[in-house]
């Protein structure tokens, strides 16, 4: 888990941060709901799905967990506390000052 302070995360999410989770792609299923995602794709190749009903914001894909085969889970949009705390990994700080 991390929080991730770019600009457009701030924008997107309304705070100073956004906390992500994550989890490899092939590990991960929708329950439900799959056909009420939306897509926004930034000037960067960043991908973003959120809710099209409530615009909650769901998944968070750079093209380097796309890569990795991962997904970045908003942390906010689960109904239950993991318990989980972030981990700074300075190999993975690359902040491009946005």
């Amino acid at each position: 888990m991390a929080h991730c302070h770019c600009s457009m995360c701030r924008k997107f999410h309304g705070s100073a941060f956004a906390t992500f989770g994550e989890v490899k792609a092939e590990n991960f299923e929708w329950a439900s709901g799959h056909d009420k995602l939306k897509s926004y794709t930034a000037h960067n190749g960043t991908v973003r799905k959120l809710c099209d009903v409530c615009g909650s914001s769901l998944i968070f894909e750079s093209e380097a967990s796309k890569r990795g085969g991962v997904l970045e889970i908003a942390i906010a949009s689960l109904d239950e506390d993991s318990g989980l705390l972030p981990v700074l990994r300075e190999k993975d700080v690359k902040f491009g000052g946005s």
